[in-house]
């Protein structure tokens, strides 16, 4: 699932890419008047919906499943954060760097496997907030250094980890002062 977000002009922004056991639209938890976000569905998806009722009683009665949630909240609000500061400090080049190792799972809690990433430059685009043709001359960057490889879907190597773990700043601190 991913979630894209609509401003007044028309223009989108895809705020999150969902994984399977994921929850959306917990908005309403919290008495939002109205959605802030549309899901839509990237691959065939399987989508469990409850009522609001039916989930603040499970919160409020099943100490596990009330766990779960929290954990989920927790993490996308950590996530949020992070995609904020990147959004502030980082080069599109940079933020995309970031975005093909979250999709590929690097660094993620359990040492999930590395998995290919299936979206296309225009998804990728709306994710860290640039254009399509920015992110293909970052792509052909990437594949010429032997970051990724891609044909059909993006193929993210341990190499581009090291490069953004290892990226100097472009303003040195002593110019700062």
């Amino acid at each position: 699932m991913k979630l894209v977000v609509t401003s007044d002009q028309g223009k989108e922004a895809i705020v999150a890419i969902l994984h399977e056991g994921q929850f959306f639209g917990e908005g309403c938890l919290d008495n939002q008047p109205l959605r802030i976000a549309t899901a839509c569905a990237v691959t065939n998806s399987r989508i469990t919906s409850i009522t609001k009722s039916a989930m603040l009683a499970a919160i409020r009665g099943q100490p596990k499943f009330s766990q779960l949630f929290i954990d989920h909240l927790l993490k996308r609000n950590s996530r949020i954060q992070s995609d904020v500061v990147d959004q502030l400090f980082n080069s599109s080049e940079k933020r995309l760097a970031r975005l093909l190792l979250l999709l590929a799972n690097y660094g993620k809690e359990g040492s999930p496997p590395i998995e290919p990433v299936t979206v296309n430059q225009e998804t990728l685009a709306l994710m860290i907030g640039t254009t399509r043709s920015r992110v293909s001359y970052f792509m052909n960057r990437f594949r010429k250094a032997g970051f990724i490889d891609y044909n059909g879907s993006i193929h993210v190597y341990h190499s581009l980890l090291n490069s953004v773990l290892n990226d100097k700043p472009e303003i040195s601190e002593d110019r700062l002062a």
